[in-house]
């Protein structure tokens, strides 16, 4: 049956308007982007299909154009909508770090570093430059490494945070294999970061680590 067809009480976008997007399931949300099904299936059977198949959102918004294309329905000028929605949202929530106290909103910081770093497939490295009050500076990508490694070295964090004239800073780095947990490494570099830029007077605020769709946080642990 397709949607119009459906009450109106179960169709997504009359769903969203009434009850807010927040409690549309990832299929449903889907759905309003996809705009149309195919002969036989409706865009929520379609969205379920593409969640399943790419294992979840984070998987959807990691595929590439040529894996994206080979679905079934899907094309270029889907792909490209999709990609211009997750980069305005991305912007949009870099633009409230830029404006309001990053440490205020931790659920924006955590929102900004999953688009951002979620769907990579090697490890990233950022650190986002923050002046007196908190407000984001700067956001830069300092290393890249390999699926399991990446080398970080804290003099040239402290050259960058000269450059911005940073007051703090809160790092971030991925784990492609997907699991969001601080290995030792990951505790001692924060360390080392933190004590090399105390020496010019530079807070570390938070370190994040992303996968699996989540970004923990060190300071949140007792990590920092």
């Amino acid at each position: 049956m397709a949607i119009p067809d459906w009450p109106e009480s179960e169709r997504p976008r009359e769903k969203l308007l009434k009850n807010g997007a927040a409690n549309l399931s990832d299929a449903e949300l889907l759905a309003i982007f996809l705009r149309t099904g195919m002969a036989g299936k409706s865009a929520v059977d379609l969205a379920r299909e593409l969640l399943k198949r790419f294992d979840g959102l984070t998987g959807l918004f990691g595929a590439n154009e040529g894996t994206f294309c080979q679905v079934p329905g899907m094309g270029a000028a889907k792909y490209a909508q999709l990609q211009a929605v997750l980069e305005m949202a991305r912007r949009a929530l870099e633009e409230k770090l830029k404006t309001g106290d990053a440490m205020s909103s931790p659920k924006s910081v955590r929102d900004y570093l999953r688009l951002s770093l979620g769907d990579k497939k090697h490890e990233i490295f950022v650190a986002i430059f923050l002046d007196s009050q908190n407000r984001a500076i700067a956001t830069e990508e300092l290393f890249n490494g390999t699926l399991t490694q990446t080398s970080v070295y804290p003099r040239e964090v402290v050259k960058r945070a000269l450059h911005h004239n940073a007051a703090a800073i809160i790092f971030a780095h991925n784990h492609p294999s997907g699991v969001a947990e601080p290995s030792h490494a990951d505790e001692i570099l924060t360390q080392s970061l933190k004590q090399a830029l105390g020496l010019v007077d530079v807070k570390v605020l938070d370190h994040f680590i992303v996968g699996g769709g989540s970004a923990m946080s060190f300071a949140e642990r007792g990590l920092i």
